[in-house]
């Protein structure tokens, strides 16, 4: 008796706790209480299973028929893919990787998360599901963007950053279809296959000698024509110096023809002046010589008249004669009278000379 006692009342028990578990897990669907929305996610409130409202950071409670609150992260899910094998369009291998970050919607775009939240929830709720999703969309993009080149364009210079803009792109195009948002997109490498490298190696390597051969080309000819310049200048500088010397001489030339015709004008101004001044000498001395003629002439009118009245007169001039004799005799004087046409030879006294006058004649 107690022990069938005991076993009833066990199975009552565990019959009222499954129940009360029953009773929860029923009631459960009709409400939530103080349920944390943090910042970095969106909630998304359901009533009767449609969305009630679209909340932002909180604490939220809810009792309502099938109630219930799905919280979405606004934060980016990072992303990084790569595709071993993708066809340039000239037909070329090419391995790529491609990383960024997705983002679902935020409580800004509270419209586009209740419109599309029947058809991408599962991409919203889960990040495996949504990294699946992007990684197709990724290698489509890779695809389309590589495939529409060719082979330098996705892989020479600054052809990797445009291929970049060209994945990010159609992958943000594709992306927002599912009212997600990519950012970030980079391209941090491009595989070659060895052959590949070796061939690319090749061809920079044959391009590098090219372009290393053009420049010693033009290095040789912009040196030959440095050269060329500065034997031209030398040769200009040496013109201009044989022009300058040549210009310098005929100036010099120019110059001691003036001063030779000043000085030929100055010798035939002294000349000219000395010819005047000898003509001058000339008149001077004739004028000198005619008024020395007239003195003397004065000076001898009164002995011409005189000689013209000796010649005419005789008797005068001996008159004269006798007067000059007369007037030239002192009282000392001795008087020696010779025979006509005889000249008295004189002795001058001296000691042992005895005066001797000849007077017998021949």
């Amino acid at each position: 008796m107690k022990r069938g006692s005991l076993i009833k009342s066990i199975v009552i028990a565990v019959a009222i706790v499954f129940a009360l578990i029953l009773v929860l897990v029923l009631a459960g669907q009709h409400f939530y209480f103080l349920v944390r929305v943090e910042q970095q996610e969106v909630g998304v409130r359901f009533r009767s299973g449609r969305i009630y409202e679209i909340v932002g950071p909180g604490v939220y409670s809810d009792v309502a028929l099938y109630a219930r609150l799905e919280k979405v992260s606004s934060e980016g899910v990072p992303f990084a893919f790569e595709d071993p094998e993708v066809i340039t369009l000239d037909r070329q291998r090419v391995g790529l990787k491609v990383s960024g970050d997705v983002f679902r919607p935020n409580i800004g775009q509270a419209d586009k998360l209740r419109e599309l939240w029947p058809t991408y929830r599962q991409l919203y709720l889960s990040d495996t599901a949504l990294l699946e999703r992007i990684q197709n969309l990724t290698l489509q993009a890779m695809k389309s963007c590589v495939g529409d080149r060719t082979f330098n364009d996705n892989v020479i210079g600054s052809a990797r950053d445009e291929l970049r803009v060209c994945i990010d792109t159609q992958l943000s195009e594709l992306a927002a279809s599912y009212g997600l948002d990519v950012k970030n997109v980079a391209v941090p490498n491009i595989i070659l296959s060895p052959e590949v490298q070796a061939s690319l190696d090749a061809i920079t390597k044959s391009r590098l000698d090219t372009e290393l051969a053009q420049q010693d080309a033009i290095k040789a000819k912009e040196q030959a024509a440095a050269d060329q310049a500065r034997e031209e200048g030398a040769i200009r500088v040496e013109l201009a110096r044989q022009q300058e010397e040549v210009r310098q001489k005929t100036t010099l030339a120019k110059l001691e023809e003036e001063r030779l015709k000043a000085q030929r004008a100055v010798i035939e101004a002294e000349k000219a002046n000395d010819l005047l001044a000898a003509q001058k000498d000339l008149e001077i001395n004739k004028a000198r010589a005619e008024a020395a003629a007239e003195a003397a002439r004065a000076e001898l009118a009164q002995e011409l008249v005189l000689a013209k009245l000796y010649s005419q007169y005789p008797e005068y001039v001996y008159l004269q004669t006798i007067l000059a004799n007369a007037s030239a005799l002192k009282a000392t004087d001795k008087i020696i009278f010779t025979p006509e046409g005889v000249m008295p030879t004189i002795v001058i006294p001296g000691p042992g000379i005895t005066p001797v006058v000849e007077t017998t004649p021949e």
